[in-house]
């Protein structure tokens, strides 16, 4: 039989990847990155106007298709695989990544009136502005008694999709009266590709609060929050959902042409970046974690049940693998974090050591902490650097370094930081197991897994967990081609079911980091104060870092 292959597009933060990927094992034969030209937008316009206020963290558009038809037609001119057995495309996003478009699906940012207005651009996953929003939207679920309900999380993220358009409503209410959708920046790509209205179960049910049972929010309670927002959901997002693995849509000829492609391949539902790495890296038994680490970090693990709590989400069954909920939290600072430190804190002296032994400053950093021992430097740290997923889902917090004297090293510092990532993904996995997820193997995915051993060592013994390294560190585009794959079904050369589909395409590293017993005793000492700490900063019982950020947006 000739052989097929698919396409994974992998949009991130900063670039937008494309993989081909060979159906039969998995394999990755060609890549191509571009970077969005206008990155992240958190003080100016592409116009040059200025963003007034905090927390903006915006996009253009545009710059998702000029990367879509670059990359795509990089790996079909490859000539690796001609386009009539390129039978499938996927795509992953970053989430809630969002944006609101006329009755044509073009950006209303396009549009000359709104080309200076802020609220019509995309607002990024990380955009924060709509934190007192998520506030009241908090507070308005508590009064009707429904905030626990595993449609809402126990507690709204200024990440979802209400706050944002919630904060279009009340900034900039022209916008949310000429939209004719708002939806998510992977949803509306595949829209563009497919000329469908289709939407993807993954992004709605983990970022929309839809559930296959009760739909959207009611319209009693959106119209409570808002009187615009009481018909959000028939008039702005659409009811109609593909779950993972179907079909969004089908390629369009004028898409096909751009991209070098034949028209008519289906084009599966878009999946949140995160979560396409789930089966891209294996994951698809219920005692096995994924965990990917790279700028932010992200756990996963499946669970019969749904659950709620803290910051913990489940979203809707078979909306990543079937048959299962899927456990999600995260750390919204890691890669990030460690960046901050390197690039302002470590003295020109170890920049120079670096230089001369060849390394970088984090190799450097890390071949010097290694040698500490866990605690012995007598520091802890927050990893709230770019706020709290879990468990308080708040994106004004902020990190803490607790224990500095005036002969701490830089080294020091690094360890205590790399340590609190860990803390903060064992404070998760506290809670997927109180879930009833019975976690025995972590499985890692992602730059820093790839690049950091220290990292990865400290993780296992942290944990207390064997740690696993995906084979690929494109392990969400890997997963996107999954999904493309089995859209495209069997009988065009790809498979039935997403089990199949990752039991042929994904694989893992002969390589397994171990805990040390000894190691672990400490940690678990260094663990709890590390939630001391994190009790100490409450927000419902201390408001310091609620000032801080007061003072700091004043």
């Amino acid at each position: 039989m000739d052989k097929k292959y698919v396409i994974g597009l992998d949009y991130g933060t900063l670039s937008g990847r494309a993989v081909l990927v060979d159906c039969s094992d998995g394999k990755v034969l060609v890549s191509a990155v571009k970077n969005y030209e206008h990155a992240v937008m958190d003080h100016s316009l592409p116009g040059g106007e200025k963003l007034s206020g905090a927390d903006w963290a915006l996009q253009y558009p545009q710059d998702y298709l000029d990367v879509l038809q670059e990359i795509v037609k990089k790996v079909v001119d490859s000539g690796v695989a001609a386009k009539e057995d390129i039978i499938g495309i996927g795509i992953d996003f970053t989430s809630c990544t969002m944006l609101p478009v006329d009755e044509n699906n073009d950006p209303l940012c396009g549009q000359e009136r709104f080309k200076s207005e802020p609220h019509a651009y995309v607002k990024l996953w990380k955009h924060h502005g709509g934190q007192p929003q998520a506030d009241r939207i908090s507070a308005l679920l508590e009064k009707r008694g429904e905030i626990n309900n595993i449609q809402y999380g126990g507690k709204i993220s200024s990440e979802l999709l209400l706050p944002k358009i919630l904060q279009i409503v009340e900034e900039a209410p022209e916008v949310y009266e000429v939209a004719d959708q708002i939806l998510e920046a992977g949803d509306w790509l595949a829209q563009k590709m497919t000329g469908s209205r289709k939407r993807s179960g993954n992004l709605a049910g983990y970022k929309a609060m839809w559930t296959p049972q009760t739909g959207y929010p009611s319209k009693d309670f959106l119209k409570e929050l808002s009187p615009m927002l009481e018909n959000l959901a028939e008039d702005k997002l659409g009811s109609d959902i593909a779950l993972a693995g179907e079909a969004a849509g089908y390629l369009t000829q004028e898409w096909a042409d751009k991209l070098g492609l034949k028209a008519g391949i289906p084009v599966a539902a878009a999946i949140i970046d995160s979560h396409a790495g789930m089966p891209g890296s294996g994951v698809c038994r219920p005692d096995q974690m994924m965990m990917v680490v790279g700028t932010s970090s992200v756990m996963l693990a499946l669970s019969e049940e749904g659950y709620a709590k803290n910051g913990v989400v489940s979203g809707v069954k078979h909306a990543i693998l079937p048959d299962n909920f899927a456990l999600e939290s995260g750390l919204a600072a890691v890669g990030d974090m460690f960046g901050w430190f390197v690039d302002n804190a470590v003295p020109a002296e170890y920049a120079k050591a670096a230089e001369e032994e060849g390394l970088n400053l984090h190799a450097y950093l890390s071949k010097k902490a290694e040698k500490l021992v866990p605690g012995a430097n007598g520091l802890v740290a927050l990893d709230w650097w770019n706020g709290n997923k879990t468990p308080y889902v708040d994106g004004r917090l902020s990190g803490a370094l607790v224990g500095c004297t005036l002969s701490t090293k830089p080294e020091e510092i690094y360890r205590a930081l790399i340590e609190a990532t860990a803390f903060g993904t064992r404070k998760i996995l506290d809670l997927f197991t109180e879930a009833h997820a019975d976690i025995r193997v972590i499985i890692a995915s992602g730059g820093i897994a790839e690049k950091n051993p220290l990292l990865m060592q400290i993780y296992a013994d942290v944990l207390n967990r064997e740690i696993m390294v995906s084979d690929t560190d494109q392990t969400a585009a890997l997963g996107s081609a999954i999904y493309a794959s089995v859209a495209a079904g069997k009988e065009a050369g790809g498979y039935g079911t997403i089990g199949e589909a990752v039991s042929n395409m994904a694989h893992l590293k002969d390589l397994v980091y171990r805990p040390d017993e000894q190691r672990v005793q400490r940690y678990n000492k260094l663990y709890e104060v590390y939630c001391e700490l994190v009790d100490l900063f409450d927000p419902q019982k201390s408001a310091v870092m609620s000032k801080l950020h007061q003072l700091r947006h004043s």
